[in-house]
């Protein structure tokens, strides 16, 4: 009876320790320590660490250097190349992390004002209207089975690009009474259905029953550029269509410059919107290639400043990002970019790609007084914070239109082709 109670007792009181180490401040800032650090050559990551927790250097390479005091440890990175850091308690290695450092990688902030043009892959179905025929209304392409937001992609075998394609072939299989077959792509596939087209009482030419369009139009902000392959990426996220709420599938597209004529100042409930126009010369400044979650993406082929910040700037990955003080570099007036304070609210040190990663708030009186916070229009807008690039401006809060949701840069380097991982391990290699 007596052996159980001072059993009890003992476990009692390495409970109570095993707790209490827990709650030590120094065991707690070790377990806040992720295993793995990702830094750029040249820069520091700093930590909280108190004594009797210290870290030293796993392998005497030069990637990585440590300097400590009695409250923190700062990791300088030297050169790209992996190492590992290793923390002991009271002598004793209790945690090892592992540390990659990425070769140098900066690009140039945008911030323009941009206009976009995108040519659909075939022509997209926008909504169905009704053939008055002597049999009632019917929309032949509706009873084909065809949805809006579909895709037609052939007809009898022939590629269609634009809606110009279409018509010749409506009108002869009308007059012939025959049946198309056509080639239809969905989110889920594609598949194949025959359309026999219709002629409305009191016209002459037959009819789909659908509306369709072939490209689509707007404007955004650059986010980056990278000063030598010349890719970029703006917006910030994807570009659906007006009348589908669906992705646009990107054929291929254009980038103009464009100048904004007027704001239609946010509210409550109301998010607002740029007003611009195309450039008037309509000079294409580049294409795009993608059209993604994270903005749309290809290559410059002439040279685009900012005037503001036009030097290439290092880039921070999602972990680095904190909350606070930030910058913007946007358009409010004509094509004129300018600098804006924002605050970081929240950010989300992400592993896996996600277009919400921060949650950020215009604080700037001057941007606040001409635009009521993020407008529509704004997508893209560089986000910087302690001279490095951070991410993008992409959506807002319907509700409150002075904050919205930011994404981190890496995921859209990413999109654009820009492997910054890559690049390391080709050097350490």
């Amino acid at each position: 009876m007596k052996l159980d109670i001072i059993r009890k007792t003992i476990g009692g009181i390495l409970l109570v320790s095993l707790i209490s180490v827990l709650f030590f401040k120094p065991i707690q800032e070790y377990l806040d320590i992720p295993k793995t650090i990702t830094v750029f050559e040249g820069q520091d990551y700093s930590f909280p660490m108190a004594a009797p927790v210290s870290a030293t250097v796993g392998s005497h390479n030069s990637t990585i250097t440590l300097a400590q005091d009695q409250k923190s440890v700062s990791l300088q990175a030297k050169e790209n190349g992996q190492n590992e850091m290793l923390l002991e308690f009271a002598g004793i290695p209790i945690k090892k992390v592992d540390v990659q450092v990425l070769k140098d990688f900066r690009v140039t902030p945008g911030g323009q004002s941009i206009g976009v043009k995108l040519n659909t892959v075939g022509v997209l179905v926008v909504g169905h209207h009704l053939v008055s025929t002597e049999d009632g209304k019917k929309s032949p392409g509706e009873l084909a089975g065809i949805k809006i937001g579909d895709i037609i992609t052939e007809i009898n075998g022939n590629k269609i690009e634009k809606m110009t394609d279409v018509a010749p072939f409506v009108q002869n299989a009308g007059q012939n009474g025959e049946a198309l077959d056509m080639v239809i792509s969905r989110e889920n596939g594609k598949f194949t259905t025959k359309l026999t087209p219709l002629k409305d009482k009191g016209e002459k030419s037959y009819k789909l029953g659908l509306y369709i369009r072939d490209s689509a139009a707007g404007i955004g902000t650059m986010t980056f550029i990278d000063p030598k392959s010349k890719k970029y990426g703006a917006l910030g996220h994807v570009i659906s269509d007006m009348d589908t709420k669906k992705p646009i599938v990107v054929e291929d597209g254009q980038i103009v410059r464009s100048t904004v004529t007027s704001i239609e100042k946010g509210s409550n409930g109301d998010p607002g919107e740029k007003l611009a126009r195309f450039s008037s010369d309509r000079e294409i400044v580049g294409n795009i290639q993608k059209n993604s979650p994270f903005g749309i993406f290809g290559v410059l082929n002439k040279e685009l400043k900012n005037g503001v910040l036009d030097k290439p700037l290092p880039i921070a990955l999602s972990h680095q990002v904190k909350e606070g003080p930030a910058k913007i570099l946007t358009v409010v007036n004509d094509d004129k970019v300018e600098e804006f304070n924002i605050e970081i609210v929240s950010t989300i040190p992400q592993k896996f790609p996600a277009t919400k990663g921060m949650v950020i708030k215009v604080v700037d009186p001057k941007l606040l007084e001409k635009t009521g916070g993020i407008v529509q229009g704004m997508s893209g807008s560089p986000i910087i914070q302690d001279g490095k690039l951070i991410g993008a401006v992409t959506h807002v809060f319907v509700n409150d239109p002075t904050s919205g949701y930011g994404v981190h840069i890496e995921w859209m380097l990413n999109e654009a082709g820009i492997n910054i991982y890559e690049k390391s391990k080709e050097k350490a290699s």
